[in-house]
């Protein structure tokens, strides 16, 4: 655990750095490929959409001694009263059965109560069925699309105010779209049921993945402001001293974030079945580990990709280009170095000042005034005033 806290202070510090930003290429060609996967089980195989947005019945049995060949069971038992009905059979919690189906009148839900009670060997109180109609879960899902187009215009407005430039904004906003396909279509290739409580997840999704890429963009709006008055470094350059000093910052609170979630989703699949809770944490696992990716390896690469087109920009990596050439380039060699002390030493032992110019140049490359030089045991001493 120490050596990853020396590494968060060589990150923060400079004295290490990985090039994030310099290699956007890989980056950019990583999402895609993430992009493309989520496309293709988008438009491939679809979403799988719960009751309560297709429409439909369902039936719980509840306290079963017996759950051996439990779907088959289940299926059979609803083949009697509708043998053209299609179900989804999961087990809730210990000893709980759920069957779901599409629409049933009320005589053949009764009927197919009845049986079910019948295959497990419980009482028919122990069976509850329940029919959902579509048009809950269109409300729901308008209502959801509602609340995302609100929220992205929102998002924006604050941070091209914040930041005083829409391209940081554009950029956050790339990352959070990013975020919101890769998870949904993660559903889609997994087959992974959407149900209101996925449609909540997905909505929290978008408020930890800007939160980390504003906490990122702050430090990169510190260091880039510094960069262009210094004029010491090139706008991607500080961009990416700032991903480097919040990277650490960034892996640890996502890490603290996935343990409870990654925590509810095994108790949820080992223990207590499908439900909200179940639905509502697979998506933030999702995209809680799809936010910390963007908010690092997208958002502020494809920021510097949008600033560096600026003739301020460019300007500043010129500057910066000729000024590094320009510097002068310090040989230090031991031996020199011994020798030029020696010389020094000599000199002053001899009381010698010779070197009768302004200033001098130490072996460590920074000018020392001569004044300096010469220490406080060789200034003129000032005459004392005398007391009235």
């Amino acid at each position: 655990m120490s050596s990853f806290a020396e590494l968060g202070n060589d990150l923060y510090s400079g004295r290490r750095s990985f090039d994030i930003v310099g290699k956007r290429k890989v980056w950019y060609i990583t999402s895609a490929v993430l992009i493309v996967l989520s496309l293709v089980g988008l438009f491939g195989r679809g979403l799988n959409f719960g009751i309560e947005f297709s429409g439909g019945s369902e039936f719980r049995i509840s306290a079963v001694d017996n759950l051996e060949n439990y779907e088959d069971r289940a299926s059979k038992a609803l083949a009697e009263a509708s043998p053209d009905a299609v179900a989804s059979v999961t087990l809730v919690g210990n000893d709980t059965v759920r069957l779901q189906t599409g629409q049933l009148t009320n005589d053949i839900a009764e009927e197919a109560r009845v049986d079910l009670a019948d295959a497990f060997g419980v009482e028919a109180s122990e069976v509850t069925s329940s029919f959902v109609g579509p048009s809950w879960g269109q409300t729901v899902t308008n209502k959801a699309l509602q609340a995302l187009v609100a929220f992205l215009v929102l998002v924006s407005i604050v941070l091209a105010l914040y930041f005083r430039t829409w391209k940081m904004a554009a950029a956050a906003m790339v990352a959070l779209l990013h975020d919101v396909v890769f998870t949904v279509g993660t559903y889609a290739l997994l087959g992974i049921e959407v149900s209101p409580a996925s449609m909540i997840g997905f909505l929290t999704i978008l408020g930890y993945s800007i939160y980390d890429t504003i906490v990122v963009f702050d430090k990169v709006k510190e260091n880039t402001d510094y960069a262009i008055s210094s004029k010491r470094m090139t706008y991607a350059e500080g961009a990416n001293l700032a991903v480097n000093q919040t990277l650490v910052r960034s892996i640890n609170t996502s890490v603290v974030a996935l343990l409870p979630v990654a925590t509810i989703v095994v108790i949820g699949i080992l223990f207590i079945g499908p439900g909200t809770l179940l639905d509502l944490a697979i998506a933030l696992l999702i995209g809680i580990a799809i936010g910390t990716f963007s908010s690092i390896f997208i958002a502020t690469p494809l920021l510097v990709h949008l600033r560096e087109s600026e003739p301020e920009m460019k300007a500043l990596a010129k500057g910066v280009a000729k000024r590094e050439k320009s510097a002068p380039v310090v040989e230090q060699s031991n031996d020199s170095d011994d020798d030029d002390v020696d010389d020094d030493a000599d000199a002053a032992a001899q009381g010698g000042n010779e070197n009768t110019s302004a200033t001098r140049e130490s072996v460590a490359g920074r000018t020392v005034h001569p004044y300096a030089e010469r220490g406080p045991r060789n200034q003129p001493k000032r005459t004392r005033r005398s007391r009235r």
